[in-house]
């Protein structure tokens, strides 16, 4: 082999690496997911497994093709907006944002960067999306349930304990999603003979306080909304079974920590399928385009443990249409 020939080749085989290096990864992308709920959540981590796991699926490799970063807001407005405006200046690809307070601050902050919402109720109606089939801005994803299911929380807490003659509803007054699910439960309850009392989730004590005194009358039981309640469960959940107050809460993972019942959609599969969504976004697809899609299912679970501490006897008709007994 000739010397020139020679050189060619080591040429040639010093620069063939780095360039298959560079066409086969290529530039990384960067997600920042922004919730609602505490950093030390144990829910947390059943939705950011879902989430990496659905990418990887998709071809997405954290740290290699994709990176992901993750802010908690521990439902606080003001914390809310100031990770807002810091993640917009990070200039990600894409933004996962879970619950209505992060999408309304972070719609404030950005017009531009896509957006992709979870847990989210009245998309329309808060003004995130011009409509539901076709969003028309940087606002897409998927919302949790319409305001009408809080009917059918006054419904199954009927079933369980139907001597109840008044509720009180847990909520934030202050928040869309509080005001309606409590006009739907105020609008159904005359006709099922209940008189609904809004008791605020602002402050842990005042609450505790206020359900204690509700408790004092016989008859009581209680619904929780969906609208501050995930960072005050715990305590939700302690003042309900120690006031001995039959109790239906939005989501699953509330029964899982004790309380009596819940129905709503499954939290983690939301982060399944916004995952889809993120991929499309990431390969070209505007988020104006994507329609904002509902649950693909409810979940209806029970804790028969709790209920026999409160005294009751849970329907069979209920058991035999749960999805989750916990016993």
């Amino acid at each position: 082999m000739k010397r020139r020939e020679f050189v060619s080749l080591i040429g040639v085989a010093a620069v063939w690496p780095i360039a298959a290096l560079a066409q086969r990864s290529g530039p990384i992308r960067r997600v920042v997911v922004v919730g609602a709920l505490a950093p030390d959540d144990v829910e947390i981590v059943k939705r950011s497994a879902a989430f990496e796991q659905a990418l990887a699926a998709l071809g997405w490799t954290k740290g290699e093709t994709i990176a992901i970063d993750y802010h908690w807001i521990s439902n606080d407005v003001a914390r809310a907006q100031k990770t807002a405006v810091e993640v917009v200046a990070l200039a990600p690809d894409v933004l996962l944002a879970s619950s209505n307070i992060v999408v309304e601050q972070l719609s404030k902050a950005t017009s531009s960067i896509p957006i992709v919402m979870v847990q989210t109720v009245d998309p329309v109606g808060s003004g995130y999306v011009e409509s539901m089939a076709r969003p028309g801005g940087n606002i897409t994803g998927f919302t949790q349930f319409e305001y009408s299911l809080a009917g059918k929380w006054l419904d199954l807490l009927m079933e369980i304990a139907p001597r109840t003659s008044r509720v009180a509803v847990l909520r934030d007054p202050t928040r869309g999603p509080g005001i309606g699910q409590f006009a739907v439960i105020q609008a159904m309850a005359p006709a099922r003979g209940i008189e609904p009392i809004s008791i605020n989730t602002f402050d842990v004590a005042d609450m505790e306080r206020r359900i204690r005194a509700f408790a004092s009358v016989p008859n009581g039981g209680m619904i929780a909304t969906v609208a501050g309640g995930a960072t005050r469960r715990a305590a939700m959940i302690a003042a309900a079974n120690t006031n001995r107050l039959p109790s239906i809460f939005p989501y699953r993972y509330y029964v899982a920590d004790g309380g009596l019942a819940s129905y709503g959609p499954d939290t983690v599969d939301q982060y399944r399928r916004a995952a889809s969504y993120i991929d499309r976004i990431l390969k070209g697809e505007k988020a104006a385009n994507l329609p904002v899609q509902g649950p693909t299912k409810y979940e209806l679970t029970i804790n028969l443990k709790t209920a026999k501490a409160l005294g009751l006897t849970v329907p069979q008709s209920i058991l035999l249409r749960a999805d989750e007994v916990i016993e």
